[in-house]
Formats: C-alpha cells, structure tokens, sequence
C-alpha cells in the first residue's frame, strides 16, 4: 500500500505507507489480498460521497498508564492519511514555532532544548530566579469537543467535499457517555486535529496573552517569566479560555509554579539549572522493560532517551548490562 510513500511538491515528508511494519497483520493481509478490488471500492464510495467510516477495534494499553485505544480498519486508516497528506502542509505552516508534538522535524527533544534555551534567557545565565508554571488538560482527547473543531476547521477549508469527510471522522468516534465529544488516540488524522484544535491555544498564549516564553507538547505546556505574581495571574486567565473557546478544563493535581533552581518535572525529565535528571516513573518503566524485552530496538531506544540528560551511571548499569534476549 503505497498512500503517503511519498513526499509532496512542498518537501513536506509524509507519512509512511499503511502497511509499513503491519505486513503480518491479519487485517493488512486480509484488504491486500483484494488490494485493487478494495481501493477501487473505496475510490467510488469517496467519487459518490457514500463513504462512511466503519467501527473502531477497541484495545488497552498502559503507557504507563491506562489508555483506550481505538484502531480504525484498513480502509479507514487509507482516507486518513491520504487527509492528512492534503492538510498538514497547510496547517504545519500556520502552527507556532514552540508547539511541538506530533510535527515534523519537532519531538521531544527539541522541545527540552527549547526549554533549556528559555530558561537561560528568562534567568539570565542562572543569575535571577526563573518561575515556571507547568499546566497539563484533564482527560485531554476525551473531551475535545466535535462541534468546536468543526467549527475552527471550518475557518481555513473552503472545500465542503472535504469539511463532510472530516466530519464523517471527528463523528466516527464518542468518548463513552458523551455524544459529540472525543477523538480516537490511535487515528492519524487525531494528531493533527488536536494540534489544530489546540493552535487556538497557542495563538492566544503567544499573541493575545504575548507570553514570549510559552512551550506546548500535546497536553503538557509551560510559561516561564522572572515574575510568581505574573505566572500565578495567567492561571485564571488560562482556565477561563480554555473553558469558554475549548471546552476543555487544566487538571488541578498537574498544575504548579515553581523556581527552575528547585527541579521542574517536563516531558519525563527533572530540569535543574546545571542538569537534568530520568523521571523517577520513566526509570522505573525502563529498568521494568529491559528486565523482560531487552531487546536490540528496546535497548537503543533507551539508549537515545539517555544520551539527552545526565543519566550516565543508569546507561552504564540498564542499558549495557542487560543481556539481551
């Protein structure tokens, strides 16, 4: 299957084909096996405007924690990256420079670069104190609200052909109990429509609140300034749009401000001004996984997490000493 194989006219890399890595999987080998039969099918659903997406394969996960997982069918993962192949030039040039989950050429270590970077200018070389406020969405896919990010979407796609597909997908899925809200963690086409829905966020952080020092991960962000007082009178100020234009709410038990001397927890690290250090909770998942799949790929994965904090002696006593299975 070769939708996405490609990169487009803008030099935008897309996403790998749907089969990459899923070749042994029943449903893969299963629409393969009448591959020109099926797409055929599928472009006249599209031609005619009788598409409609089929039920989810619902699963769990614990990364670390419990997570629903719901996976489309073959078909329906084909529609959503030929989407996201049209959409996501256009809107990865309107997303802000410090958003970075789920974007080419970003991830999570840009990300604590560009964290380490502001700090340094806020605390000025670690002369001043530098205040962090670290907010995190509660139920954060569950609660995306379907008619607000079909009304945002609506703002920037003319196409009603397309608008009435997207809406056919944001309409395939209800977090359970609530008609009309929530979007599937395992489609595609969710990390972008997250990263539109939240561009609203960001937009409103770095223009209309004119926050210079402001990072955003998926759910996960963080303002710096000089200033307590100042972090502690956005809090409301947040709250109050995320609740009004999102409809969504910061969760309580995830929300602090404080100094970055005293270690700031941020994307599975513990910041200090000289170094960081693993998460206690990441550190004990990896040593967990390398004691029962310290595998090659499992071992250089940690590995690469490693090399991007101080965290010497645990690569020289996991990561090496492990044998592998």
């Amino acid at each position: 299957m070769v939708v996405g194989e490609y990169a487009d006219g803008q030099g935008f890399p897309l996403p790998t084909p749907v089969s990459t890595g899923k070749k042994s999987r029943t449903d893969v080998q299963e629409f393969g096996l009448r591959f020109m039969t099926n797409l055929i099918a599928l472009h006249c659903d599209l031609a005619n405007k009788t598409y409609v997406h089929s039920a989810y394969y619902a699963f769990k996960i614990a990364d670390p924690k419990p997570r629903d997982i719901h996976k489309a069918s073959v078909r329906d993962r084909i529609v959503h990256r030929a989407l996201y192949r049209k959409l996501y030039p256009f809107f990865e040039r309107r997303f802000i420079a410090d958003s970075y989950s789920c974007r080419l050429r970003k991830g999570t270590h840009k990300a604590l670069n560009r964290f380490r970077a502001f700090v340094r200018i806020v605390g000025k070389n670690n002369t001043r104190t530098c205040w962090v406020l670290k907010c995190d969405i509660r139920k954060f896919f569950a609660n995306i609200d379907h008619g607000v990010i079909m009304g945002i979407l609506g703002k920037y796609i003319v196409d009603r052909d397309i608008l009435a597909l997207l809406g056919g997908i944001i309409g395939s899925f209800n977090t359970e109990g609530k008609y009309g809200v929530g979007l599937p963690l395992g489609n595609l086409t969710s990390q972008l429509l997250v990263n539109i829905y939240m561009d609203e966020f960001d937009r409103f952080m770095k223009h209309g609140m004119h926050e210079k020092y402001y990072i955003r991960y998926a759910d996960d962000f963080v303002v710096m300034s000089e200033s307590r007082a100042h972090l502690e009178s956005l809090v409301p100020k947040i709250g109050g749009f995320l609740k009004e234009r999102l409809k969504l709410e910061l969760h309580p038990d995830k929300l602090f401000i404080k100094s970055f001397a005293s270690g700031v927890d941020f994307l599975g690290w513990v910041h200090f001004p000289d170094h960081r250090v693993l998460r206690t909770t990441t550190k004990k998942r990896m040593v967990r996984r390398l004691g029962v799949e310290a595998n090659d790929a499992v071992t250089a994965s940690y590995r690469g997490l490693l090399e991007h904090g101080n965290a010497k002696k645990l690569e020289a006593r996991y990561v090496y000493t492990i044998p592998r299975r």
